[in-house]
Protein backbone atom coordinates (compact mmCIF):
# COMPACT_ATOMS: atom_id res chain seq x y z
CA UNK A 1 0.00 0.00 0.00
CA UNK A 2 1.62 3.24 -1.08
CA UNK A 3 0.52 7.14 -0.46
CA UNK A 4 0.14 7.27 -4.40
CA UNK A 5 -2.57 4.61 -4.61
CA UNK A 6 -3.90 6.04 -0.92
CA UNK A 7 -4.10 9.82 -2.86
CA UNK A 8 -5.22 8.61 -6.10
CA UNK A 9 -8.03 6.37 -4.22
CA UNK A 10 -9.17 10.09 -2.36
CA UNK A 11 -9.30 12.00 -5.26
CA UNK A 12 -11.21 9.25 -6.91
CA UNK A 13 -13.22 9.05 -3.39
CA UNK A 14 -13.89 12.85 -3.46
CA UNK A 15 -14.91 13.08 -7.13
CA UNK A 16 -16.51 9.89 -7.98
CA UNK A 17 -15.07 10.35 -11.02
CA UNK A 18 -11.79 8.11 -12.52
CA UNK A 19 -11.62 10.37 -16.03
CA UNK A 20 -11.69 13.30 -13.83
CA UNK A 21 -9.08 11.92 -10.86
CA UNK A 22 -6.37 11.21 -13.69
CA UNK A 23 -6.52 14.72 -15.10
CA UNK A 24 -6.32 16.13 -11.66
CA UNK A 25 -3.22 14.05 -10.90
CA UNK A 26 -1.77 14.04 -14.29
CA UNK A 27 -2.03 10.15 -15.05
CA UNK A 28 -3.63 7.90 -17.69
CA UNK A 29 -7.27 6.61 -16.68
CA UNK A 30 -5.96 3.33 -17.02
CA UNK A 31 -3.21 4.30 -14.58
CA UNK A 32 -5.66 5.32 -11.65
CA UNK A 33 -7.84 2.10 -12.73
CA UNK A 34 -4.27 0.07 -12.05
CA UNK A 35 -3.85 1.53 -8.34
CA UNK A 36 -7.85 1.23 -7.37
CA UNK A 37 -7.52 -2.47 -8.44
CA UNK A 38 -3.78 -2.91 -6.71
CA UNK A 39 -5.67 -1.30 -3.31
CA UNK A 40 -8.88 -3.55 -4.11
CA UNK A 41 -6.88 -6.56 -4.37
CA UNK A 42 -4.59 -5.88 -1.33
CA UNK A 43 -7.60 -5.40 0.68
CA UNK A 44 -10.12 -8.22 -0.24
CA UNK A 45 -12.88 -5.91 -1.11
CA UNK A 46 -14.39 -3.73 -3.57
CA UNK A 47 -13.92 0.13 -2.94
CA UNK A 48 -16.26 1.27 -5.65
CA UNK A 49 -19.13 -0.07 -7.47
CA UNK A 50 -20.93 1.40 -10.60
CA UNK A 51 -24.32 1.92 -10.70
CA UNK A 52 -25.40 2.25 -14.11
CA UNK A 53 -22.95 5.25 -15.30
CA UNK A 54 -22.61 6.23 -11.49
CA UNK A 55 -19.52 5.56 -9.65
CA UNK A 56 -20.16 5.11 -5.74
CA UNK A 57 -18.36 4.17 -2.83
CA UNK A 58 -18.89 0.41 -1.51
CA UNK A 59 -19.21 0.79 2.49
CA UNK A 60 -15.79 -0.50 2.82
CA UNK A 61 -15.07 1.70 0.44
CA UNK A 62 -16.65 4.78 2.90
CA UNK A 63 -14.74 3.14 6.17
CA UNK A 64 -10.85 3.00 4.33
CA UNK A 65 -11.49 6.72 2.68
CA UNK A 66 -11.28 7.65 6.67
CA UNK A 67 -8.30 6.04 7.02
CA UNK A 68 -6.47 6.79 4.08
CA UNK A 69 -6.94 10.69 4.48
CA UNK A 70 -5.41 10.30 8.16
CA UNK A 71 -2.32 8.08 6.46
CA UNK A 72 -2.03 10.82 4.13
CA UNK A 73 -2.55 13.56 6.23
CA UNK A 74 0.04 12.16 8.89
CA UNK A 75 2.52 11.22 5.63
CA UNK A 76 2.46 15.14 4.95
CA UNK A 77 2.98 16.22 8.74
CA UNK A 78 6.03 13.47 8.65
CA UNK A 79 7.49 15.54 5.76
CA UNK A 80 6.95 18.82 8.24
CA UNK A 81 8.88 17.35 10.73
CA UNK A 82 12.07 15.73 8.68
CA UNK A 83 11.94 19.31 6.59
CA UNK A 84 11.58 21.87 8.77
CA UNK A 85 14.23 24.00 6.53
CA UNK A 86 12.06 24.19 3.37
CA UNK A 87 8.66 25.64 2.93
CA UNK A 88 5.86 24.10 5.36
CA UNK A 89 3.27 22.38 3.29
CA UNK A 90 0.36 19.93 4.31
CA UNK A 91 -3.41 20.36 4.66
CA UNK A 92 -5.83 21.55 7.31
CA UNK A 93 -9.27 20.26 7.33
CA UNK A 94 -11.87 22.97 8.55
CA UNK A 95 -15.29 22.66 9.71
CA UNK A 96 -17.17 25.86 9.82
CA UNK A 97 -20.41 27.51 9.58
CA UNK A 98 -21.23 29.83 6.26
CA UNK A 99 -21.35 32.88 8.62
CA UNK A 100 -17.63 32.29 10.30
CA UNK A 101 -16.96 31.74 6.51
CA UNK A 102 -18.76 34.98 5.14
CA UNK A 103 -18.23 37.43 7.86
CA UNK A 104 -15.21 36.27 9.93
CA UNK A 105 -12.29 34.04 8.19
CA UNK A 106 -11.50 35.83 5.25
CA UNK A 107 -8.95 38.10 6.65
CA UNK A 108 -7.96 35.27 9.10
CA UNK A 109 -7.09 33.48 5.53
CA UNK A 110 -5.22 36.57 4.21
CA UNK A 111 -3.09 36.82 7.09
CA UNK A 112 -2.36 32.56 6.89
CA UNK A 113 -1.59 32.29 3.30
CA UNK A 114 0.93 34.85 3.61
CA UNK A 115 2.68 33.35 6.34
CA UNK A 116 1.63 29.57 5.14
CA UNK A 117 1.71 29.54 1.13
CA UNK A 118 1.73 25.83 0.30
CA UNK A 119 -0.37 24.95 3.00
CA UNK A 120 -4.06 23.93 1.50
CA UNK A 121 -6.93 24.75 3.47
CA UNK A 122 -10.13 22.47 2.82
CA UNK A 123 -13.65 23.91 3.91
CA UNK A 124 -16.10 21.81 5.07
CA UNK A 125 -19.66 23.02 6.35
CA UNK A 126 -20.78 22.59 9.71
CA UNK A 127 -23.93 23.37 10.40
CA UNK A 128 -24.52 20.69 13.07
CA UNK A 129 -22.56 21.15 15.61
CA UNK A 130 -22.44 17.68 16.78
CA UNK A 131 -21.51 16.70 13.85
CA UNK A 132 -18.81 18.76 13.79
CA UNK A 133 -17.81 17.03 17.06
CA UNK A 134 -17.94 13.49 15.51
CA UNK A 135 -15.90 14.47 12.64
CA UNK A 136 -13.28 15.42 15.01
CA UNK A 137 -13.19 12.46 17.20
CA UNK A 138 -13.04 10.99 13.65
CA UNK A 139 -10.05 12.34 11.99
CA UNK A 140 -12.29 13.80 9.42
CA UNK A 141 -11.46 17.16 10.38
CA UNK A 142 -8.50 19.06 11.61
CA UNK A 143 -10.14 21.85 13.32
CA UNK A 144 -14.13 23.15 13.77
CA UNK A 145 -15.34 26.35 14.25
CA UNK A 146 -18.42 25.37 16.76
CA UNK A 147 -21.46 28.13 17.83
CA UNK A 148 -22.62 26.56 21.15
CA UNK A 149 -23.30 27.21 24.50
CA UNK A 150 -20.35 26.40 26.80
CA UNK A 151 -19.64 22.86 27.52
CA UNK A 152 -16.80 20.64 28.42
CA UNK A 153 -15.56 18.61 25.17
CA UNK A 154 -14.73 15.54 26.14
CA UNK A 155 -11.75 14.18 23.94
CA UNK A 156 -11.64 17.97 22.49
CA UNK A 157 -10.13 20.94 23.73
CA UNK A 158 -11.82 23.94 23.21
CA UNK A 159 -11.18 27.13 23.06
CA UNK A 160 -14.04 29.93 23.56
CA UNK A 161 -13.40 32.52 20.70
CA UNK A 162 -16.35 34.81 21.38
CA UNK A 163 -19.77 35.50 23.30
CA UNK A 164 -22.14 36.03 20.14
CA UNK A 165 -25.19 38.36 20.27
CA UNK A 166 -27.98 36.42 19.10
CA UNK A 167 -30.81 38.61 17.04
CA UNK A 168 -34.71 37.91 16.21
CA UNK A 169 -35.24 40.00 12.94
CA UNK A 170 -38.40 40.41 10.86
CA UNK A 171 -39.15 42.85 7.92
CA UNK A 172 -39.33 46.72 8.75
CA UNK A 173 -42.83 46.75 8.65
CA UNK A 174 -43.68 43.56 11.03
CA UNK A 175 -46.63 44.28 13.30
CA UNK A 176 -44.57 42.68 16.53
CA UNK A 177 -42.20 46.10 16.42
CA UNK A 178 -44.73 47.72 18.05
CA UNK A 179 -44.28 45.70 21.22
CA UNK A 180 -41.79 46.76 23.90
CA UNK A 181 -41.37 42.95 24.44
CA UNK A 182 -42.05 39.59 22.32
CA UNK A 183 -42.69 36.67 24.15
CA UNK A 184 -42.97 33.17 22.80
CA UNK A 185 -46.88 33.43 22.67
CA UNK A 186 -46.65 36.27 20.26
CA UNK A 187 -44.89 34.13 17.97
CA UNK A 188 -47.16 31.11 17.94
CA UNK A 189 -48.59 31.72 14.37
CA UNK A 190 -45.76 33.32 12.73
CA UNK A 191 -43.86 31.57 9.97
CA UNK A 192 -40.12 31.04 11.00
CA UNK A 193 -37.48 30.67 8.57
CA UNK A 194 -35.00 28.53 10.18
CA UNK A 195 -31.37 26.99 10.08
CA UNK A 196 -30.97 23.22 9.66
CA UNK A 197 -31.95 20.92 12.82
CA UNK A 198 -28.86 20.90 15.00
CA UNK A 199 -27.87 24.92 14.94
CA UNK A 200 -27.42 25.95 18.51
CA UNK A 201 -29.53 29.12 18.31
CA UNK A 202 -32.03 27.05 16.91
CA UNK A 203 -32.44 24.87 19.67
CA UNK A 204 -32.36 27.53 21.61
CA UNK A 205 -35.00 29.04 20.49
CA UNK A 206 -37.30 25.70 20.39
CA UNK A 207 -36.23 25.15 24.13
CA UNK A 208 -37.94 28.26 24.32
CA UNK A 209 -40.98 27.67 22.77
CA UNK A 210 -41.18 24.45 24.68
CA UNK A 211 -41.33 25.54 28.13
CA UNK A 212 -43.56 28.14 27.43
CA UNK A 213 -46.11 25.70 25.78
CA UNK A 214 -45.81 27.26 22.38
CA UNK A 215 -45.12 25.07 19.25
CA UNK A 216 -45.43 27.53 15.90
CA UNK A 217 -46.45 24.98 13.07
CA UNK A 218 -45.42 27.37 10.31
CA UNK A 219 -41.70 27.32 9.45
CA UNK A 220 -38.95 27.31 6.71
CA UNK A 221 -35.83 25.54 6.64
CA UNK A 222 -32.56 26.72 4.94
CA UNK A 223 -29.11 25.67 4.40
CA UNK A 224 -28.30 28.87 3.21
CA UNK A 225 -28.50 32.04 6.08
CA UNK A 226 -27.92 34.48 3.56
CA UNK A 227 -31.20 32.84 1.70
CA UNK A 228 -33.08 33.25 5.58
CA UNK A 229 -31.69 37.25 5.29
CA UNK A 230 -33.15 37.73 2.15
CA UNK A 231 -36.96 35.63 2.79
CA UNK A 232 -37.01 38.07 6.22
CA UNK A 233 -36.26 41.20 4.10
CA UNK A 234 -38.78 40.54 1.83
CA UNK A 235 -41.31 39.86 4.59
CA UNK A 236 -41.59 36.08 4.47
CA UNK A 237 -41.14 35.52 7.88
CA UNK A 238 -38.89 35.89 11.12
CA UNK A 239 -35.97 34.51 11.66
CA UNK A 240 -33.05 34.45 14.61
CA UNK A 241 -29.35 35.08 13.44
CA UNK A 242 -25.82 36.24 14.78
CA UNK A 243 -25.87 40.01 14.99
CA UNK A 244 -22.61 40.03 12.74
CA UNK A 245 -24.81 38.50 9.83
CA UNK A 246 -27.95 41.04 10.00
CA UNK A 247 -26.46 44.47 11.75
CA UNK A 248 -25.87 46.07 8.44
CA UNK A 249 -29.36 45.23 7.30
CA UNK A 250 -30.91 46.50 10.42
CA UNK A 251 -28.67 49.80 10.17
CA UNK A 252 -29.67 50.57 6.53
CA UNK A 253 -33.09 49.78 7.33
CA UNK A 254 -33.52 46.43 5.12
CA UNK A 255 -34.46 44.47 8.85
CA UNK A 256 -35.62 45.34 12.01
CA UNK A 257 -34.83 43.48 15.58
CA UNK A 258 -37.62 42.40 17.64
CA UNK A 259 -36.74 43.12 21.52
CA UNK A 260 -36.93 39.16 22.40
CA UNK A 261 -35.20 38.30 25.66
CA UNK A 262 -36.15 35.07 26.21
CA UNK A 263 -32.77 33.03 25.70
CA UNK A 264 -31.15 32.00 29.00
CA UNK A 265 -28.01 30.48 27.60
CA UNK A 266 -25.57 32.46 26.29
CA UNK A 267 -23.84 31.24 22.76
CA UNK A 268 -20.22 31.16 21.59
CA UNK A 269 -18.34 30.64 18.78
CA UNK A 270 -15.07 28.44 19.70
CA UNK A 271 -12.70 26.73 17.67
CA UNK A 272 -12.05 22.85 18.66
CA UNK A 273 -9.45 20.20 17.59
CA UNK A 274 -8.98 16.56 19.05
CA UNK A 275 -7.22 16.85 22.09
CA UNK A 276 -4.42 13.89 20.55
CA UNK A 277 -3.88 16.17 17.60
CA UNK A 278 -0.53 16.01 16.80
CA UNK A 279 -0.09 20.30 16.62
CA UNK A 280 2.24 20.88 13.54
CA UNK A 281 3.17 24.27 13.27
CA UNK A 282 0.78 25.25 10.56
CA UNK A 283 -1.92 23.89 12.32
CA UNK A 284 -0.65 25.72 16.07
CA UNK A 285 -0.45 28.77 13.81
CA UNK A 286 -3.83 29.10 12.47
CA UNK A 287 -5.28 28.00 15.98
CA UNK A 288 -2.86 31.39 17.38
CA UNK A 289 -3.57 33.55 14.67
CA UNK A 290 -7.73 33.29 14.78
CA UNK A 291 -7.58 33.74 18.74
CA UNK A 292 -5.78 36.96 18.28
CA UNK A 293 -7.78 38.04 15.42
CA UNK A 294 -11.23 36.82 17.37
CA UNK A 295 -9.91 38.86 20.16
CA UNK A 296 -9.36 42.16 18.47
CA UNK A 297 -12.29 41.82 16.52
CA UNK A 298 -14.47 41.30 19.61
CA UNK A 299 -12.21 44.16 21.61
CA UNK A 300 -13.50 46.99 18.50
CA UNK A 301 -16.79 45.46 17.46
CA UNK A 302 -18.15 45.66 21.50
CA UNK A 303 -15.81 48.91 22.55
CA UNK A 304 -15.12 50.91 19.54
CA UNK A 305 -11.47 51.15 20.19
Amino acid sequence: MEIKQLITFKTAGDNLNFTKTAKMLNFAQSSVTAQIKSLENELGVPLFERLGKRLILTDAGRQFKLYADRMITLAEEAKMVVNKSEELVGTLRIGAQESQCTYRLPSILKKFKEKFPYVKLIFKPAHSDEIAREQLLKGILDIAFITDTSRPGNSLAIESLIQEQIKMVASPDHPLLTKSEVCPKDLEHETFLLTETGCSYRILLEESFRSAGVFPINQLEFVSIEAIKQCVIAGLGISILPSMVVDKDIKIGRMKELPWKNFTSPIFTQIAWHKDKWMSPPLQAFIELTCKTYKEDYISEYTGQ
